[in-house]
């Protein structure tokens, strides 16, 4: 198994609220506190070393804060410090990449392309 960060990162908010993000192995996630309270995740699975990332969710009553961008932002970061590789099945994951071309070397092509293939198949 890859070696995994633990470090956790902290970010004020204007009101006065701490967001968190770590990695919740146990979950199968990463997970975004606000204020000591859960605010979102982003699940993944895990399969031949690679982060398959397969829903993002932002709790509505924290939503447009930016925070999901912070939260996948953090998770990739992660991988790449592992040396890892995703697979961004989730759409949001997806679409940062594809906004963010620094992290483009870390999707394994490949790997989505099948999964993509197979789930089509049904």
């Amino acid at each position: 198994s890859p070696t995994r960060s633990t470090t956790n990162r902290r970010y004020p908010l204007t009101d006065d609220q701490e967001i968190e993000i770590r990695a919740a192995q146990d979950e199968g996630a990463y997970v975004i506190d606000v204020g000591g309270l859960r605010a979102g995740r982003a699940e993944y699975l895990m399969r031949d070393g690679r982060h398959i990332f397969t829903h993002t969710e932002i709790d509505a009553d924290f939503s447009r804060r930016g925070l999901a961008n912070k939260l996948v932002k953090f998770a990739l970061d992660d991988v790449l410090s592992g040396g890892g590789q995703v697979v961004p099945l989730c759409p949001f994951f997806a679409a940062y990449i594809q906004r963010h071309p620094d992290y483009e070397e870390l999707v394994d092509h490949k790997m989505t392309m099948d999964i993509k293939k197979r789930r089509e198949r049904g």
